[in-house]
This record gives structure tokens, C-alpha cells and sequence, in this order.
């Protein structure tokens, strides 16, 4: 559906609020950087892919079409160490992560991008990109690795507004890891030479000997042969800017003469209880976590969702339990919907509705005031339906803004609810006692019930079983 707003995003390098059009055609060519698949993703991690994927729906909902491309880091010290240390190949120890991260997306349920790209296979066209950057005289060969000279890009940190001249130079003014400290600036590896005791069996030939990409070169080929030498949008996570991002632009635009991408985006990071989420804090999780204590990934996608991209969210068990509550709140509202009795009420103002959550998507995915237009809807509606104030007809109209809402946020359709087969057989048995009049025996089949995890609502209808 085509609408008549503007969408506007803030864009990182510009700092400033821009209007997001396609360069050509009606498609958005973004690229987003994906996960090094080394371990299971963090809540810090699904926390930007969550976002990307509000904002590649809500493209969508402004009637432009998206044409997405993600990497998978598999090419990485992490990876390379992680296979050494498990004895087995690189694509055996990298696919267990990468078949958990495709899980993880979907019980978030986070759109498929339209391609995913693997660093492995690329390992040509980088080395081809790395040949042009040394024949320009933007990178140089020494003892096996391939630098990338910073020299040769004067606009060099325009992303993050890091002033050159106000950065420490490393001693060797090199650098081979894939990240450096941000106030160490030195030229970057884009070929790493091999090291038998660090690499072991795992490298590429290339002709300058046997190595493998470096991190940020792996990001620009990628980029540029899926979605051209010019991305409409480049996005990630705050900690992305510098340097990997900032690399990217400056071999990207040494390799090609022209501008990388045209805007950026950027969220901020996810803390845990008001502390940077650490494995020794004993605050680190990842989604397996979250589903083991009992919540649901549309819980977790709502309250990764309801802070505005670009505010640092503070996760805590607490939220969850909210999420949880609102998304009760929504659940019991479109319930409400299904019933068949109520008269005409002209007042309900649904036009007015969608323009307000429109607009407040359209102003850099201001996601707070728009779950606040739908909150304040149930609101005003439930006061009317107490009253019986509401139509049947009516009632279905809201029911289809609500599906149009959620083509962006995908929350407003419940789980199938998975109820073991021992939950099953306790709510018969307590069925049987209600029928018996055995009021002390289903009292204590219901308590047996939630010690599992599970509700019993009764209904002239009958009983419902929910999860806690």
C-alpha cells in the first residue's frame, strides 16, 4: 500500500534527520552486517536485528520495496580459533551457529532478507579488490599481509567524527587484528598472512601467499557485488562506526571513486540492569535463555521493539514481565472484537488512527509514540464496548487496521500454544472433578497444573489453559 508521508530517518553521518528515497527504481538497497557466527547471538545482537527488521517492514509499509543483503561472518579470529580448538573443519564448526542464528530469526520472527552472503564465498572477488587498491597505491604488501593505507583516504573519518589529528598513531602504524582501539588509529590489515600456530590448517592462496581476508574488506566485497558500488542504506550496531564501518567507506570509495552508501543507520546498544552485559557479571543472554525461563520470542521481540533504536535499552526481567502484560492487553482487546453484539457508534475516527501511527514511524521509527496511538485506541475503544457502543461491522474494520499495523510490528498474533501431554491429562482429570463437584481435588489438580507452568481460566464455555 502506497501512503503519502514521508519517511525520515536520522542519518549517522550527517546527524541530522533525512528523507529515505531509492536512488533508482522503487527499491531500497540496504545491507546490514550480520552475525560472526562463532557462538549463539546475544540479546545485544537481536536487539539491532530486531531493528533492522522494523525498518526494513516499515519500507515497506511506505510503499517502496527493499531489497536486503546480510552477511555471515565465518572468516573471523573467533571462527578460525573456534574450529582449531574443536578439531573439526571451518564450515562444520561455523554451520552449527549459523542454523541457530536462522532459528533465533525466526522465533523473533524478523523477515528473511532477501540474501545472505558467507565471507567463504567471496575469497576471489576480495582478492581482486585488494589487487586494485595496491595498483592504486591505497594498500601495500608487507611480509605476506596486505595494509590498507589510511593516508590515501584524507576524509577518513567522517562517519564518526573522529578527528584524525587527534588520534594516536599505533608504532608500527599497522594493524593485523580485526578491530583496534578507537584511540589507536593505524592502517588495516585487508589480507592477513598465514601463521601456521594461529591459523593452522585453515587459509587461502592469494599472490602474496597463503592467508585470509580481513574483516572489514570481507564486509565491502560483499556489499558491493549484491547491491551495486552505491547502497542506498548501510546499518548495524553503534559499536560498528569505527572502525568497520569507517574502514569499509575507505576502501570501498578507493576501489570504486564513488560514494559508498548514501545513508547510514545506527542502534544503540542494549545494557542489562544497568550494566554493560558481561558472562562475568552473570547477566549475559541469549535468546535460549530467555525461552528456557518460560517467555515467548514475540514477548522478547516486544520489548526489544519498544525502545527507539537509537536509545541504549536497559533489559530487565521486569520488562519482560510488561511485555508480557501488554501484549495480554492487546490479545484480550482483539478477543473483544469477535463479539457479535453492539450498535453503530460513528465517532470511531480509524483514519485518524492510521495517520498518527504512520507519521510516528515516519519520523525515524518512533516506535514509543506509535505503540502509544494503539494503546490510547484500546483505551477509548474498550470505555465503548463496555457500552455496547460498537458494531459488528465496525468492530472487523478495527480488526484489519490492527492487521495493517502488524505487517510492521508482527506482534498482535498469539503462539501456537505447545501443551505437554502431562498438563493435558491433569486439566481431564480436574475437568472430571468439576463435573463431580469435587471442588478440593481440582483445587489441587490446578495448583499440580501451574507448578508445570500453566493457568486454568474457567468459562461457561469450558476450561482454557494459558501459560503463565
Amino acid at each position: 500500500m502506497e501512503r503519502d508521508f514521508t519517511l525520515k530517518i536520522f542519518d549517522t553521518k550527517s546527524r541530522s534527520k533525512e528523507a529515505l528515497r531509492p536512488l533508482t527504481e522503487n527499491v531500497i538497497r540496504m545491507y546490514t552486517c550480520g552475525p560472526t557466527i562463532y557462538n549463539f547471538a546475544h540479546i545485544g545482537n537481536l536487539r539491532t536485528y530486531v531493528f533492522e527488521d522494523l525498518l526494513r517492514r516499515t519500507i515497506q509499509y511506505f510503499g517502496f520495496g527493499i531489497f536486503q543483503v546480510m552477511n555471515l561472518t565465518d572468516i573471523d579470529d573467533k571462527t578460525i580459533h573456534g574450529a582449531i580448538k574443536a578439531k573439526v573443519s571451518l564450515k562444520t564448526f561455523t554451520q552449527k551457529y549459523e542454523e541457530a542464528f536462522f532459528q533465533d530469526l525466526k522465533t523473533l520472527r524478523i523477515q528473511r532478507a532477501e540474501k545472505y552472503t558467507a565471507a567463504t564465498d567471496h575469497i576471489p572477488e576480495m582478492i581482486e579488490m585488494i589487487e586494485k587498491l595496491i595498483k592504486k597505491g591505497s594498500a601495500y604488501v608487507s611480509e605476506g599481509s596486505v595494509f590498507f593505507r589510511i593516508a590515501a583516504f584524507p576524509t577518513y573519518g567522517a562517519l564518526s567524527q573522529l578527528n584524525l589529528k587527534d588520534l594516536k598513531v599505533g608504532a608500527s602504524n599497522r594493524v593485523q587484528n580485526d578491530e583496534y582501539d578507537k584511540e589507536n588509529l593505524a592502517d588495516f590489515v585487508l589480507w592477513k598472512g598465514y601463521e601456521e600456530e594461529r591459523d593452522g590448517d585453515i587459509y587461502w592462496n592469494s599472490p602474496w601467499g597463503k592467508g585470509r581476508p580481513g574483516w572489514h574488506i570481507e564486509c565491502s566485497v560483499m556489499a558491493i557485488k549484491h547491491l551495486g558500488e552505491t547502497l542506498d542504506l548501510h546499518v548495524g550496531g553503534v559499536d560498528n562506526i569505527f572502525p568497520h564501518h569507517e574502514n569499509e567507506i575507505a576502501q570501498s570509495e578507493c576501489y570504486t571513486g564513488k560514494t559508498f552508501a548514501r545513508h547510514w543507520m545506527h542502534a544503540s546498544h542494549l545494557i542489562v540492569d544497568g550494566r554493560k552485559m558481561s558472562k562475568s557479571l552473570g547477566n549475559f543472554y541469549t535468546l535460549r535463555d530467555l525461552l528456557e525461563k518460560g517467555y515467548t520470542g514475540r514477548e522478547v521481540r516486544f520489548l526489544l521493539l519498544s525502545t527507539h533504536y537509537r536509545k541504549e535499552l536497559n533489559f530487565t526481567f521486569e520488562g519482560l514481565e510488561s511485555a508480557k502484560h501488554s501484549l495480554q492487553r492487546i490479545d484480550d482487546f482483539l478477543k473483544r472484537l469477535d463479539e457479535e453484539s453492539g450498535e453503530t457508534y460513528p465517532l470511531l475516527a480509524l483514519n485518524e488512527v492510521d495517520r498518527k501511527f504512520t507519521e510516528a514511524l515516519g519520523d525515524d521509527l518512533n516506535i514509543s509514540e506509535a505503540f502509544g496511538v494503539i494503546f490510547s485506541f484500546i483505551r477509548e475503544t474498550n470505555s465503548l464496548l463496555d457500552q455496547g457502543k460498537i458494531s459488528f461491522g465496525e468492530k472487523q474494520a478495527i480488526k484489519a487496521l490492527f492487521l495493517q499495523f502488524d505487517a510492521v510490528l508482527d506482534l498482535f498474533t498469539a503462539e501456537e500454544l505447545s501443551i505437554p501431554a502431562v498438563v493435558e491429562e491433569l486439566a481431564r482429570k480436574r475437568e472430571k472433578a468439576r463435573e463431580n463437584k469435587e471442588w478440593a481435588r481440582a483445587d489441587e489438580l490446578r495448583k499440580e497444573i501451574a507448578l508445570l507452568g500453566f493457568l486454568v481460566e474457567d468459562a461457561p464455555s469450558g476450561s482454557l489453559l494459558k501459560k503463565k
